[in-house]
């Protein structure tokens, strides 16, 4: 496959996967769930590769979904005759071969360790995303969180409630409010946050030391983790999460709000949104941006 709005690398045993559109925050259009799924795969057939590092390029992970054109840019998916159709979006949301928490679900079910490397938004879902990694590290000031829960979706990959105890899964499910890297890490939601500044550094610390472990014991390891979660029903709430979000994204609410997107801009539909809250681009605890990362440097 050849890669348009994601980049790949392999730098000795670790595989590293960019989402490359930083000029759009790295939000997601079609062809980046087919890509991070087909690098995945690339990482895993790789017998040189154990560990795999995700990251994002310019001044953030990934913002979430690209709507800044309504969601036109999914009717070959999801529409009949240039209307929403309730059919083809469930299809389309509960397929492996279509769905994009199956695309997002391929970090989850590679048996080489993933590691999440977050630094400015990580939102929507670049959130659902970033938590189907099994390691997460965040820079202390970036901002997690999940906007479409006060409109235009719901949580379907399921990683937000399962990685949070039940107070704190209900009180950001129902708020939407976001948490920075730092507060992350302490109700426990990530890994680890650190600084800006040594976020690389430590991502690749980390990878490093999993690279000293035997492959076949770090799939072992991984697996017996992930069935304890599958038997907690990670799949069906995964399933159910999913149509619920299809629904979300069509009532009244939802499409007035799509409306105001394609007719006066992204910004002004947030603004709308946000605005009651004082959060995300509507508040003061924004991502610094002049933290930004590169693609990984090529060999002369």
């Amino acid at each position: 496959m050849a890669y348009q709005v994601i980049d790949y690398h392999v730098d000795e045993a670790i595989a590293i996967i960019t989402l490359n559109r930083p000029d759009d925050l790295n939000t997601i259009v079609p062809p980046m769930l087919d890509e991070l799924e087909n690098a995945v795969g690339r990482a895993i057939r790789d017998r040189a590769v154990k560990v795999i590092i995700l990251q994002g390029a310019g001044r953030a992970f990934c913002a979430g979904f690209n709507f800044s054109g309504g969601f036109s840019h999914w009717d070959e998916l999801l529409a009949s005759d240039g209307q929403w159709d309730a059919g083809r979006d469930l299809m389309m949301v509960t397929s492996q071969e279509l769905g994009w928490v199956p695309r997002f679900m391929s970090l989850w079910r590679s048996p080489k360790p993933v590691i999440a490397q977050v630094h400015g938004w990580c939102v929507g879902g670049g959130s659902e995303m970033a938590l189907c990694a099994d390691l997460v590290v965040a820079a202390e000031d970036a901002q997690i969180g999940t906007p479409y829960s006060r409109m235009w979706g719901c949580h379907h990959a399921g990683m937000w409630v399962y990685r949070l105890g039940l107070a704190k899964a209900k009180e950001l499910a129902l708020t939407g409010r976001p948490v920075s890297g730092k507060e992350a890490a302490e109700i426990g939601l990530i890994n680890k946050a650190v600084p800006f500044a040594q976020l690389q550094a430590e991502v690749r610390r980390q990878a490093e030391a999993l690279v000293s472990i035997p492959s076949s014991q770090l799939a072992a390891m991984k697996l017996v983790v992930n069935q304890a979660y599958d038997n907690m029903g990670l799949s069906t709430t995964q399933m159910f999460g999913s149509v619920m979000d299809s629904m979300m994204r069509n009532t009244p609410e939802a499409l007035r709000f799509i409306e105001k997107a394609r007719r006066d801009g992204v910004p002004a539909a947030v603004a709308e949104r946000d605005g009651p809250f004082g959060d995300y681009s509507q508040g003061m605890s924004k991502p610094d941006k002049t933290h930004v990362v590169s693609l990984p440097a090529r060999p002369k």
